[in-house]
């Protein structure tokens, strides 16, 4: 058995399967299950080791030859291959319940496993051909067949497509800069390249205007999966970058240039979702908000800052599935997702609101949710190095807070005769109740956490030294 074969192009082959020969009412449970198998094999057994069964011996090899290119999962690489498929099982499962299955499950399915493969091509610069593969799949995703994309969609793939040339160039010029490290023009132009490559991928300030529109467009629940599964990938590929280029990680303009644009890009959100009037976008400016405190957990100037972005990652796929779930359960009833469609909801489909509201309080570091640790472990690095920054990263999460408030504010104004019912499915209510029992799970007990990030620092050798 080989490990790419099993992580890359057995869930590919599965999205095919789901797309072409399955129902809707099938693809969700086969695709949540396919990756929820994936998780458990990548969670009990160890990538290269030979394990033995009775009289049988398994061993997964790490790697494979493909168009003279390797792929390569290593033994390290196990618990980060468990917590991306686990997570996609969740949003997998959910389908059903949002009423977007069968196309959701087989590009999902796809989308993942050219994402997985972006982190284990060798040589690594093909990631961000994969990237933008996974990005062109994405737009089946968010526009229904025979629809014209909005601006939000043709925005987005713009961004992405215009991301590839200045990465590619960017690691050209990176072998140079490592063969003469003293020529300071090259360094500057490697940089230079980098930066605007990574700053179209992460949507940073003011290249993230495709989200909120997205979020008015699209299925929320479709476009809350693209808001978790690129964020996630393309932190790692950064962390790649980062840990093979010594002059990279040492070099203290990167780190401010990272820290700053995570600072302008939490406080805009923020302050943003504090002023929407349609919940579409408040969960398009927290999501944006949210990438930020990716980008300021890379710029942090300590050992823990890996660690500190795989925390605040973990929480992050299950805030935006519930938050997207919810939505997606509301817009069948008010199809704008505006202030003045939703007043009184509360009565109607009180877990469906409930469950937003817990996954936005947790976006926000509300205690005992999910969002709070990684935003305190973040916060006591900040406040060492900078109080300005703290300060700003403050204002952004009280404009998220304040968004919260007024959210609930609508969704409790009801006539006073309005009779309470119960809109939800059995699934839906399941689905909702799950996602929001785990945000409290999370931010209850944060240590069921720490089996994967205790292998972080051997799935990236240099980092945190």
């Amino acid at each position: 058995m080989n490990a790419p074969i099993l992580w890359i192009a057995a869930p590919f082959a599965a999205g095919v399967f789901v797309l072409f020969f399955l129902r809707d009412r099938f693809s969700a449970w086969i695709g949540g299950t396919t990756a929820a198998i994936l998780a458990l094999i990548a969670l009990i057994v160890p990538i290269d080791t030979a394990l033995l069964i009775g009289s049988i011996s398994i061993k997964i090899s790490p790697a494979i030859q493909f168009f003279g290119r390797s792929f390569e999962l290593n033994t390290a690489d196990g618990p980060l291959l468990a917590m991306i498929y686990g997570l996609a099982a969740l949003w997998f499962f959910g389908t059903e319940a949002s009423g977007t299955a069968n196309r959701f499950v087989s590009l999902g399915l796809m989308i993942v496993a050219l994402l997985t493969a972006s982190i284990a091509v060798e040589p690594f610069l093909y990631a961000a051909l994969l990237l933008e593969v996974a990005a062109m799949l994405v737009i089946p995703l968010l526009v229904p067949p025979y629809q014209k994309p909005g601006r939000g969609v043709v925005r987005f793939l713009i961004y992405q497509t215009l991301a590839m040339p200045f990465i590619l160039f960017s690691g050209w010029m990176l072998a140079g800069v490592e063969a003469s490290p003293g020529d300071l023009g090259t360094t500057i132009q490697a940089g230079t390249m980098l930066g605007l490559g990574f700053a179209f991928l992460f949507a940073v300030f003011p290249l993230y205007s495709w989200i909120p529109m997205l979020m008015e467009e699209s299925s929320p629940y479709a476009a809350g999966f693209l808001l978790w599964a690129l964020p996630t990938f393309t932190v790692i590929f950064a962390l790649g970058f980062l840990d093979r280029y010594t002059w990279l990680r040492t070099t203290p303009q990167i780190a401010d240039a990272m820290l700053f644009s995570g600072v302008f890009m939490v406080a805009s959100g923020g302050i943003f979702a504090a002023l929407q009037r349609h919940i579409g976008r408040i969960l398009g400016f927290a999501a944006a908000a949210e990438a930020g405190l990716l980008l300021l957990a890379l710029g942090l100037r300590t050992n823990s800052f890996v660690e500190i972005a795989f925390l605040t990652l973990i929480p992050r796929g299950l805030e935006l599935s519930v938050w997207a779930l919810a939505l997606s359960i509301i817009k069948r009833k008010a199809y704008s997702l505006r202030f003045s469609e939703i007043q009184g909801l509360v009565r109607k489909y009180p877990v469906a609101v409930a469950s937003l509201l817990f996954a936005h309080l947790s976006m926000t570091g509300f205690p005992l949710l999910a969002g709070f640790p990684p935003r305190l472990a973040l916060w006591q690095e900040l406040a060492v190095q900078s109080f300005a920054v703290s300060l700003w990263v403050f204002v952004g999460l009280l404009g998220m807070l304040v968004a919260a408030v007024r959210t609930l504010a609508v969704f409790v104004m009801a006539e006073a005769d309005a009779k309470w019912e119960w809109n939800e499915t059995w699934t839906q209510t399941a689905m909702l109740g799950i996602g929001a029992v785990g945000l409290f799970l999370l931010g209850l007990f944060p240590q069921t956490m720490q089996p994967f990030l205790a292998s972080l620092p051997a799935l990236f050798e240099h980092l945190g030294q």
